[in-house]
């Protein structure tokens, strides 16, 4: 069995689950520090507000757009896309589901799913930060939704995922390697290309990253605590 890996869930009398991929816990604590911190600097325009106009102008002279390197830099984006992300994490329960008869994999891509939109919208919409290119000279507004980038936080939690079903299921060590892959480089691109497109700015991307973070150990915790707990219980029921 590939270094990493754990037995198959399920399984009566099997030892619990130790989670691949899933962030120590001081990790998750800086990881909520952080938008803390960021989100107190923003709102009282300090530094970090500074380096957010600093760079935006910045990229905004490489006049990215409409140049023959916007789709390539655009389809980078796409590596914290949810459609992106979905599309290959459906091959890869499809599979799962084939080969090992459980839904558990579903299950947890579900639960990803609905702390990811409900965490991260409720932090844009409660703070309504506007995106570099929004018109006007508005940085907070009852429309703004840049602050934090979805797309990264979605990078940091969906590819987590995905690495984590790839390793417990034993998957061709190629295959796992490329899931830690995209689960380390996915959303480091995607902040980068973002911020490069003038998308968002990069404050944006840091605290997508640490919410991406915080919801992928709040997943592992509540499989542990409930999902994990309800198939092995199911599994040792006898009649």
């Amino acid at each position: 069995m590939a270094r990493g890996a754990v037995r198959e869930t399920g399984l009566p009398g099997s030892a619990p689950v130790v989670s691949a991929g899933r962030p120590p816990w001081w990790l998750v604590g800086v990881a909520v520090l952080v938008p803390v911190l960021v989100t107190a600097d923003l709102l009282t325009h300090g530094s970090l507000e500074r380096l957010d106009l600093l760079v935006s102008e910045v990229v905004s002279d490489w006049g990215l757009r409409g140049t023959a390197g916007y789709p390539v830099v655009w389809l980078v984006t796409q590596l914290g896309g949810r459609v992106t992300i979905l599309a290959v994490l459906a091959g890869l329960l499809g599979y799962l589901f084939w080969r090992r008869r459980t839904w558990l994999p579903i299950a947890r891509v579900a639960l990803a799913l609905a702390v990811l939109t409900a965490g991260v919208y409720a932090i844009k919409h409660g703070i309504g930060r506007t995106a570099p290119a929004f018109p006007g000279s508005y940085y907070f507004h009852p429309d703004g939704a840049s602050f934090p980038s979805g797309h990264v936080a979605n990078a940091v939690l969906m590819w987590g995922v995905a690495r984590w079903q790839a390793v417990e299921y034993g998957l061709p060590s190629a295959v796992q390697r490329t899931f830690w892959w995209l689960s380390v480089a996915g959303p480091v691109a995607t902040g980068v290309a973002m911020v490069s497109l003038d998308f968002h700015w990069v404050t944006d991307a840091v605290v997508g990253a640490a919410v991406g973070i915080v919801l992928l150990g709040v997943v592992h915790a509540l499989d542990a605590l409930v999902l994990s707990r309800f198939v092995r219980a199911r599994a040792g029921r006898t009649g």
